[in-house]
C-alpha cells in the first residue's frame, strides 16, 4: 500500500499514542518519543513494523508519540492513519489484512 498523504490518528491522553504519517523516502522511517520508551520501546517498534508489514507499507515516515498506550491501540492508531492517509475510510478489511 502506497502512503498518499499524511495523515494522523489517535490523542495525546494518557494511555493513548498519536500516530503521524506520511510518504517515505523508500524505507520506513521510524521515529518515537514515549514517556516508557525504555521499558517498552522494543516493543513499540515492533508492533508497528508488523502491523505495517501486514498491511504492505515499507515506504513511510511514521512518528509516534506514546503516553502509555497498549499494543492493541498502538496497532488500531497505525491502522487508522494508514487508512486515511491512503483515502479508504469505507469497506476497512476487519479481519482480513489488519487481523
Amino acid at each position: 500500500m502506497d502512503i498518499k498523504k499524511p495523515a494522523v490518528a489517535g490523542t495525546l491522553e494518557s494511555s493513548d499514542c498519536m500516530v503521524t504519517i506520511e510518504p517515505g523516502d523508500g524505507a520506513v522511517d521510524f521515529a518515537l518519543d514515549s514517556v516508557v520508551i525504555h521499558q517498552y520501546g522494543n516493543q513499540i517498534r515492533k508492533v508497528v513494523m508488523e502491523t505495517l508489514s501486514n498491511l504492505h507499507v515499507d515506504n513511510v515516515k511514521i512518528s509516534i508519540v506514546d503516553k502509555g498506550a497498549l499494543d492493541c491501540t498502538i496497532k488500531a492508531r497505525v491502522e487508522g492513519a494508514v487508512y486515511r492517509s491512503v483515502g479508504q475510510l469505507n469497506d476497512l478489511p476487519w479481519g482480513g489484512e489488519i487481523r
